[in-house]
């Protein structure tokens, strides 16, 4: 039993990514803390990059063939991903240890980087088919749901895609074989290729050898869509492609029916701790929300991302508590440094020109007409103000600190007009 080999002595886990962007996003937090609680029991982990097999691509969870990858392209994000991979352990690390002390285990082991390509680029045709192929079973493959599920389509499957399980089991099988790793963790849409990765272990080994499989739940939206680059609705891990702000917000605005199980998933809170909490978001709405925002956030963007956007939330929306009644505008301006958001103008013209027209011309609506809709309508708000008429223009009282101007468009788009 895995339990058994887990507690007996320290294994090896590792979890792929695949390299189809320059940065990791949440759907790649499940797996990510997998392996951070191996870590953190003692256990070494190896986080794989698919510099080969991005190259190929995964059928699984897909109605259509990937479009074929840039080389370089890929290689360049399996540099980057690395990076982001190797910031978040740095990252969870002092988190874990302010939330679970006593758990931890006395000597945690660095994460461990590899990429495919380095034993895929040189393994010939031949060779691969004599050490995977002999070892394959058509009719196995074929039962896969990745592959059924395409067989029965319009699109179809290519051979590629088809033999796409194989590569992925020649990588466990040579984990296994060069590093001891006996466990793989991925997400449920992975189970087919992992079981292609314990097969070929098994029929190439001797009877006691021990590798198992662990799947994780699929992050997916409300309406079952999977998170991703592809799909379109990437909440990124870099602060460059998704703000800390914007990071924060996603997780406040989590669904009730959802926050406990992402509570659970994605922090390192004891289950006493999380049942608490819910007790308490039954008495006082979206507490619930706010303890997992400020949790995740600290996980990935360290304790100063997570307060910075809890005191940027709240000067947004306007809800100061007893100890921080004001945000200065420098504040504002560092919380939205590199936010698209974020537009620099001058002071005259913020003073000069009406509200509507600066929302027009800086991107937050899409026209001037649409602008005064929203004033009639009582959704255009400046500073958290609701702006009372067509004509009006912001006085220098209406800024905060005679420097910035946060001008809303009902509850979500956000505007930060800073002097410069």
């Amino acid at each position: 039993k895995l339990e058994d080999e887990l507690s007996s002595s320290p294994q090896v886990i590792y979890a792929g990514i695949d390299p189809t962007a320059s940065s990791l996003h949440i759907g790649h937090l499940v797996p990510l803390m997998s392996l951070l609680h191996f870590q953190l029991h003692g256990h070494t982990i190896i986080s794989l990059m698919g510099g080969a097999t991005g190259l190929v691509g995964d059928p699984s969870g897909r109605k259509t063939e990937r479009e074929p990858a840039d080389v370089q392209q890929v290689e360049g994000n399996v540099n980057s991903i690395s990076a982001a991979v190797q910031k978040f352990f740095s990252r969870a690390l002092p988190y874990a240890q302010s939330r679970m002390t006593t758990e931890i285990a006395p000597e945690i082991k660095p994460p461990v980087l590899q990429s495919n390509i380095t034993w895929h680029k040189d393994f010939g045709m031949l060779e691969f088919l004599r050490t995977v192929g002999i070892h394959a079973r058509v009719n196995t493959m074929i039962s896969r749901d990745s592959v059924r599920t395409r067989l029965d389509s319009s699109a179809g499957l290519s051979f590629t895609e088809f033999t796409y399980q194989l590569l992925q089991a020649y990588d466990f099988f040579h984990l296994n074989h060069h590093f001891g790793c006996t466990v793989q963790v991925g997400g449920s849409d992975q189970w087919g290729n992992i079981i292609a990765g314990l097969e070929l272990i098994n029929r190439s080994a001797s009877l006691d050898a021990k590798a198992f499989g662990i799947t994780t739940p699929l992050l997916t939206t409300a309406s079952g869509e999977k998170f991703g680059k592809s799909a379109g609705n990437a909440v990124w891990l870099d602060a460059n492609l998704t703000s800390i702000f914007d990071f924060y917000q996603y997780f406040l605005k989590v669904e009730d029916s959802d926050v406990e199980n992402y509570l659970k998933l994605f922090t390192l809170l004891p289950i006493p701790r999380i049942q608490e909490v819910m007790q308490g978001h039954q008495a006082k709405k979206r507490i619930a929300q706010r303890t997992l925002a400020a949790e995740v956030t600290e996980l990935v963007h360290e304790a100063s991302g997570a307060a910075q956007a809890e005191k940027t939330t709240k000067a947004v929306f306007r809800q100061p508590d007893a100890k921080d009644k004001t945000l200065d505008a420098q504040s504002i301006i560092s919380a939205f440094a590199g936010d698209p958001r974020l537009k620099w103008c001058d002071r005259q013209e913020l003073i000069s020109t009406p509200v509507i027209k600066l929302a027009s011309k800086y991107g937050l609506v899409s026209s001037t007409s649409a602008a005064r809709q929203l004033v009639q309508s009582r959704g255009l708000y400046l500073n958290d103000k609701v702006v009372p008429e067509i004509h009006f223009i912001a006085k220098t009282d209406d800024l905060l600190q005679d420097r910035v101007a946060m001008i809303r468009a009902g509850k979500d788009k956000l505007l930060v007009l800073a002097v410069n």
